[in-house]
């Protein structure tokens, strides 16, 4: 890796920004390439991985709560549900109070296909933190954060500190 000086980051060049656009979009199609990949032996794509993602970091949510995660529209979340339930991947129930609202696990063959995505995905960040060290890595989560709309960094940043699992 080129060292070069640090950007003075209250007057980034137009260059540097399109750099940081760049290596984003690099980075995610690295990032997603080895779960593309064995999503397409399942039938199953991007948004099937994410929903199968969240629903394993907050078992027993509602649909609606995974909405409001995945930022999509009920029609797409019911198409890539329904697949998940009929592949049992994913278990629906109702809930205790609300007998309308449907809550959201992972089945055991769910929990393993999840887990296989993420491992693969945790291997790439662990060497990508490794090389990188300490300081780094708070500065990169600081600037996922900054990425993120206003109003929701402090609801991420609650819930990435285990406020809200």
């Amino acid at each position: 890796m080129e060292s070069r000086p640090p950007a003075n980051p209250l007057f980034l060049r137009d260059e540097e920004l399109r750099q940081g656009i760049e290596l984003m979009f690099y980075a995610y199609r690295d990032f997603t390439f080895e779960s593309d990949e064995q999503l397409r032996h399942y039938q199953l794509g991007r948004a099937h991985h994410r929903a199968l993602y969240f629903i394993g970091r907050h078992p027993g949510q509602t649909v609606g709560h995974l909405l409001s995660i995945l930022k999509v529209t009920k029609q797409s979340i019911s198409r890539v549900l329904k697949d998940l339930l009929e592949q049992g991947y994913v278990e629906q129930k109702s809930g205790a109070r609300d007998r309308r609202e449907r809550l959201l696990w992972l089945t055991p063959k769910g929990q393993e296909l999840e887990r296989d995505l993420t491992d693969r995905q945790s291997q790439r960040f662990a060497r990508a933190y490794r090389e990188t060290g300490a300081e780094a890595v708070e500065g990169f989560r600081k600037v996922l954060l900054g990425l993120l709309d206003p109003q929701e960094r402090q609801v991420v940043d609650k819930r990435m500190r285990g406020g809200n699992r």
